[in-house]
């Protein structure tokens, strides 16, 4: 009642709409904000600012995205290269990359001058590499030099090094250290140490200095005891070269990633105690190396040293300690730890949510992780996932399945993983009908390549619902080399159904996959025992 001696001025004079949208913008009435703007007759840029901002403010980061979007469309009045790609760089640069690609064959279909800043920018929007390079050699973009060094780039990081090295060499591509970076760190991640430190070599050729990144890119690639030689010489390298502290604790922190690789944890503790400085992500990077290990009470004793020395731990650092209450089903002190996210005010999103609940369903306290999940605003798939497993878990496969369900409605497409959690639910239900059913939608509706953790459900199922002539069939046709996990669940079925002739055949399958296998052993000599033999 109260806003309608305000609401012609409003109409009447923008600095009044402006200030009131602004006003409930800040106070958190952000739909009536929403509902002040669309009722505005000239929106001016400050109006635009004050949606946006506060949108962002109360945590609709998606919808100020929105409507920055739609700002940069209405403003268009003349459209040049510049705006078209500002759009194109707003909607890669927030993941929108199928709309990026939209807004450029827009751009083409208008003429509106496609520039080498357009293609590096599309190439920046996860744009497909080949069909971009192609457009820019039709087009005689590829000899600017900054195509060529956002196209070497991109393919380094996308795996193809070798074409990336042609890029380079190429005449018109300007030599400079981020692009050897980029190469070295694709050979390393690939494992083609030797190709790696020849570019590392080209640097010094090049009369170019190696930075933090550089050196960290190499130590990355020494995941065995062949790189032993390298990672240490790189350590000495790194003592000698007299890098500036701040870069010095990436490399440090570089190292200590790398003796864990080489399984040499006492190493990578005795380089985090040699730090002068030691930032929470190099405390992170050790309690998660301790995490790994199964050595949760040195991680614990890390954990309170750090806190003790006055570090906060953060959304990472809880989230590895609760990955190791989750292994030792310790729920008191994931409870704990709950309770230090809440102290200290920490957003339970969907990174920290997911460990949350998955901590509070591997321990069996489903109620827990079900209120942690109503807390997650917009939980991810990786959030859903650990949902409908932790239900399978705790015995409620029902459950398990409606939440699948909610999930497709909410519009989250389900991956492998989900659909290892619905056919698991449906196993240990007896739900046959059912279980095909989601296998088919899983090949048919979604593409999703079986594995053999799949198929093992399948033939389980199957195998327990006494259908063994189709578990028979299911493997003769699936696409997965059976192994003797799956044969072992046909022969632990033919002992309850009492199938000798199959159980025997079985015998000799599995014999020759896995003769050290004990429970083959343990099922025949019961099998054999069920019918008095």
């Amino acid at each position: 009642m109260r806003m309608r001696p305000i609401a012609p001025l409003a109409d009447r004079f923008v600095y009044v709409g402006t200030a009131l949208l602004d006003l409930y913008a800040k106070t958190g009435w952000v739909f009536r904000a929403e509902q002040m703007f669309e009722d505005m007759s000239h929106r001016d840029l400050i109006a635009w600012n004050s949606l946006i901002s506060g949108y962002s403010y109360n945590g609709y980061d998606l919808n100020a995205f929105q409507v920055l979007i739609l700002m940069l469309e209405e403003g268009m009045s003349e459209k040049t290269t510049v705006s078209w790609n500002t759009m194109i760089s707003a909607n890669g640069q927030s993941g929108y990359f199928d709309e990026a690609l939209l807004l450029f064959k827009r751009m083409c279909d208008e003429n509106a001058g496609v520039n080498a800043v357009t293609i590096a920018t599309l190439l920046s929007a996860d744009a497909p590499l080949d069909s971009v390079h192609s457009y820019a050699i039709k087009n005689d973009l590829d000899s600017d030099d900054s195509v060529n060094t956002s196209l070497v780039s991109m393919y380094a990081r996308s795996g193809n090094t070798k074409l990336a090295q042609l890029l380079y060499e190429s005449r018109s591509c300007q030599k400079n250290l981020v692009l050897l970076t980029a190469i070295i760190s694709s050979y390393a991640e690939q494992g083609d140490m030797r190709s790696a430190l020849e570019f590392f070599a080209q640097i010094g050729y090049e009369n170019m200095k190696p930075d933090a990144v550089t050196i960290v890119s190499i130590l990355h690639g020494c995941t065995s005891f062949t790189h032993i030689d390298v990672g240490t010489a790189f350590h000495g390298y790194t003592i000698k070269s007299g890098l500036a502290s701040d870069t010095l604790v990436m490399v440090m922190n570089g190292l200590i990633s790398m003796y864990d690789k080489l399984n040499d944890i006492d190493a990578a503790y005795s380089l985090f105690l040699s730090l002068d400085e030691r930032p929470v992500i190099s405390w992170n990077t050790m309690i998660s190396i301790y995490m790994k290990a199964g050595k949760f009470n040195d991680a614990m004793g890390l954990f309170c040293q750090m806190n003790m020395f006055g570090y906060s731990p953060d959304r990472i650092t809880i989230t590895s300690m609760l990955a190791g209450c989750s292994e030792l089903n310790s729920l008191q002190i994931g409870r704990s730890f709950h309770c230090f996210i809440l102290r200290n005010n920490l957003e339970i999103e969907d990174f920290l949510g997911t460990a949350l609940l998955d901590m509070y369903a591997k321990c069996g306290s489903i109620k827990n992780a079900e209120r942690v999940f109503k807390a997650i605003k917009y939980p991810c798939l990786a959030t859903w996932n650990t949902m409908i497993s932790g239900y399978g878990i705790c015995g409620l496969e029902h459950e398990s399945l409606i939440h699948y369900s909610d999930m497709i409605k909410s519009g989250i497409e389900p991956d492998d993983i989900t659909f290892l959690g619905v056919l698991s639910a449906c196993n240990h239900s007896g739900l046959v009908d059912e279980g095909r059913n989601y296998f088919r939608i899983m090949t048919e509706d979604f593409g999703v390549v079986p594995s053999a953790q799949h198929c093992t459900c399948m033939i389980d199922l199957f195998s327990r619902a006494g259908l063994l002539d189709e578990a028979v069939k299911f493997i003769k046709k699936m696409n997965v080399e059976p192994d003797s996990v799956m044969w072992l669940a046909l022969l632990g079925a033919c002992y309850t159904h009492k199938e000798v002739r199959l159980g025997e055949c079985l015998e000799k399958k599995i014999f020759l996959l896995d003769e050290r296998n004990g429970g083959l052993y343990v099922l025949m000599s019961n099998l054999y025992a069920s019918i008095g033999r």
